[in-house]
């Protein structure tokens, strides 16, 4: 996401492709995943970095901010074991034949892509092997707040702090924190030194850990208790 006060939440994306067919947003110069290994850096970042698959339980339900080509959604499917929940909030959803370009890049996700691509197409219930996804689309600053669930787990990926502050701003951490149930987590692929004040007054204990691929760190916390 970036600037989002410039054009219509629910709008398709303006992509480009770069080798490996990773999809480059045109409006804030940033790849929707790692150069270095798409999958490897979900597996990373957001599995480990919340210590999943371990915690997954039936009914656990993880939240996200940023869908982008559901790639995390389809990692989580390939390792959970119990049905669980997932809710993603996107304000710019990608078109069904973007999102089959992308998922081009994970052969071994194939059958699981497929199954998400459907879902979406058809706007039914969206089961993604054990996992039941709820997609939102719109401004997070909008949709969050007004959301009446809670997660156990959060991945934070918005485009990058410097592209997309909006995406990362204290008001909307702190949405995050009010939103996440007692002991649950945030795992995030950036390190920013704004991003972990605001996570740090939303009520998180945050911890820097190594980052992956060339980012030497990124972060991760737990909720404190009240």
């Amino acid at each position: 996401m970036g600037d989002l006060d410039e054009i219509t939440p629910g709008s398709q994306p303006g992509l480009d492709w770069r080798e490996g067919g990773v999809p480059v947003s045109t409006r804030f110069d940033d790849p929707y995943f790692s150069l270095a290994g798409g999958l490897a850096e979900t597996r990373h970042v957001f599995l480990a970095g919340n210590d999943l698959p371990a915690r997954l339980r039936p009914g656990f339900h993880i939240a996200e901010l940023g869908f982008g080509t559901g790639l995390n959604c389809l990692a989580l499917a390939r390792v959970a074991q119990v049905p669980m929940r997932m809710t993603s909030f996107e304000a710019f959803p990608m078109a069904p034949e973007q999102m089959a370009r992308a998922h081009a890049a994970f052969p071994e996700l194939a059958a699981l892509a497929a199954d998400l691509r459907a879902g979406l197409s058809d706007g039914t219930a969206i089961r993604v092997g054990a996992v039941e996804l709820q997609l939102v689309i719109g401004d997070a600053r909008e949709t969050l707040p007004r959301w009446q669930g809670c997660a156990d787990a959060w991945f934070l990926d918005g485009f990058s702090p410097a592209k997309n502050p909006e995406m990362w701003s204290a008001a909307l951490m702190a949405e995050v924190g009010r939103h996440t149930s007692p002991d649950g987590s945030f795992a995030t692929y950036t390190a920013a030194g704004s991003v972990r004040r605001a996570l740090t007054a939303a009520g998180f204990a945050v911890r820097r850990q190594p980052g992956f691929g060339t980012k030497r760190h990124m972060i991760a916390g737990r909720r404190v208790p009240d």
